[in-house]
């Protein structure tokens, strides 16, 4: 494991410590798998916030907007897990 798994491993189970373990390791190996993807959600959710949203309601929109992709990428996920 590398220096930039170990810190991603560590922001996502910091901000998500209220969801189980094993949501926190699909979403840990989502991005350490797609930083470039999480990377154009990340710079989609500062524009919206420099537009004047809140953090929470940009973080909706995006997500809303990349939903199709997400889904694709969680599905993809799931299958290797079997």
């Amino acid at each position: 494991m590398g220096v930039k798994d170990f810190l991603i491993k560590k922001m996502v189970r910091a901000k998500m410590k209220n969801l189980p373990k094993d949501q926190q390791d699909m979403i840990i190996a989502l991005v350490s798998e797609n930083p470039e993807f999480f990377k154009t959600l990340q710079s989609q959710i500062e524009a919206k916030k420099k537009q004047g949203q809140n953090e929470q309601m940009a973080t909706m929109q995006v997500m809303r907007e990349n939903q199709a992709e997400i889904q694709k990428l969680m599905l993809s996920w799931q299958s290797k897990q079997k």
